[in-house]
């Protein structure tokens, strides 16, 4: 039984996860979220009831390998017992990296300065290892050369509005830094790699899915530039499926 006495300490976790049978980050009725499923096994640890912040809330379908939370708890033992105790009771999708005490000031969210995504889209038809984890084109060829010039056009600091997805929460400010729009080929595999200071709801994905109508034909890259500057969600936008996004890293 933990001492309500103790001292309270903040901690920092990182964890990663296979999204595929989860829905998502951020708490739900269902309870099948991995905020669920790491506050149940904490509940278990501490014997009452422990709220963690998240510092993204990915959707469901989404993976992360460096996804950061934190919480507070009294823990009078070592940290590596604290991981240990953690990581026995959480499923195979789920891996807690490191868990360790910060300052107070930290917050997974608020003290990020930014994040950083990777995107994998297949062209042919992925193998069973990689088909959860990449957006399979099934024999569509895109090129290459013109994503990365309408990447150009995205790049810096811009009223993203476009890119949300209807559902953002309303005091969300749509203007964010992006500080890196990679798009890269080798052989059938196309890799995005999307690094900003913070991202609006499924902003991510539709940014791939505006890429994806470019390197298809069906968009000129200059539409880009009337997008951003319209400040309006176009149907010339789709939102790539969720399997093919990954959260990579997030910035402190």
């Amino acid at each position: 039984m933990i001492d309500s006495n103790e001292k309270t300490f903040k901690w920092k976790g990182v964890c990663a996860y296979d999204g595929t049978d989860f829905e998502g980050w951020q708490s739900q009725p269902c309870g099948n979220t991995i905020q669920d499923i790491l506050e149940a096994r904490l509940t278990k640890v501490f014997k009452k009831a422990i709220r963690i912040h998240g510092s993204a809330r990915t959707d469901s379908g989404v993976h992360a390998k460096q996804q950061v939370f934190h919480f507070e708890a009294a823990w009078k033992h070592p940290s590596d017992a604290l991981f240990r105790a953690l990581s026995s009771g959480l499923p195979d999708g789920i891996h807690l990296i490191s868990i360790r005490k910060v300052k107070k000031d930290f917050h997974a969210l608020r003290t990020a300065r930014g994040k950083r995504y990777i995107y994998r889209i297949h062209e042919s038809q992925a193998s069973p290892f990689e088909s959860r984890f990449c957006w399979s084109l099934g024999g569509s060829f895109l090129n290459v050369a013109k994503m990365q010039i309408a990447a150009g056009f995205l790049l810096g600091t811009h009223d993203f509005t476009a890119f949300s997805a209807t559902g953002s929460s309303p005091g969300d400010n749509p203007v964010k830094e992006l500080r890196r729009l990679d798009v890269r080929k080798r052989g059938p595999h196309v890799t995005i790699t999307v690094e900003g200071s913070g991202f609006l709801y499924k902003m991510v994905r539709r940014l791939v899915g505006a890429l994806y109508n470019i390197g298809l034909g069906r968009l000129d890259p200059e539409k880009i530039k009337t997008l951003l500057a319209n400040r309006k969600r176009e149907l010339v936008i789709i939102t790539a499926p969720a399997q093919g996004l990954c959260l990579e890293k997030v910035i402190y």
